[in-house]
């Protein structure tokens, strides 16, 4: 477990109530926009799923996180600090908050949170973050903890900017 101030991340597990609540958040068309430009349908949920925890299987250190709200236990999003491979040197960052949460700075405090985390891990030398460059949001959370854009590519037909913080 992570622990902020007002929130906890937890790394996701193999529980229904853990896929429902993953599910919830990239089923719904508004978190999607910036991110898949759609909703994500039930199967595609359940393999995208079953990758997530495969991942997260690989290091105690890294993967994705349910975040929770401390107060009344509430799931409000998810944060990633991921890798693919034991021996990687570089991580992706990653957010997603429920539209009821937008603008209240979770995304922010949270990013700060893995970014400092992150800098703690003596293989590590950088993170990188993927957004869609409209994702203005995003990009400010980014470039405000010293991430500058490398490049823009597509991502399976759909347009991209990598952000990277090397340590």
């Amino acid at each position: 477990m992570m622990d902020l101030d007002h929130y906890k991340l937890l790394k996701f597990v193999n529980t229904s109530m853990d896929f429902d609540n993953y599910f919830r958040l990239v089923n719904d068309s508004k978190v999607m926009e910036m991110i898949t430009e759609r909703p994500i349908e039930y199967a595609e949920a359940r393999d995208d799923f079953k990758k997530l925890l495969k991942l997260n299987s690989i290091s105690p250190n890294f993967g994705t996180f349910k975040i929770i709200e401390k107060k009344k236990g509430s799931f409000i999003g998810l944060a990633k600090l991921e890798i693919t491979e034991s021996n990687a040197d570089i991580a992706e960052l990653g957010y997603i908050i429920i539209p009821e949460f937008w603008g209240k700075g979770i995304a922010g405090q949270v990013a700060e949170y893995l970014i400092q985390y992150a800098k703690s891990i003596k293989n590590l030398k950088g993170l990188f973050a993927i957004i869609d460059p409209k994702n203005y949001a995003s990009r400010k959370i980014l470039t405000k903890n010293g991430f500058q854009s490398r490049e823009f590519r597509d991502f399976d037909g759909l347009p991209g900017e990598i952000l990277e913080l090397t340590f």
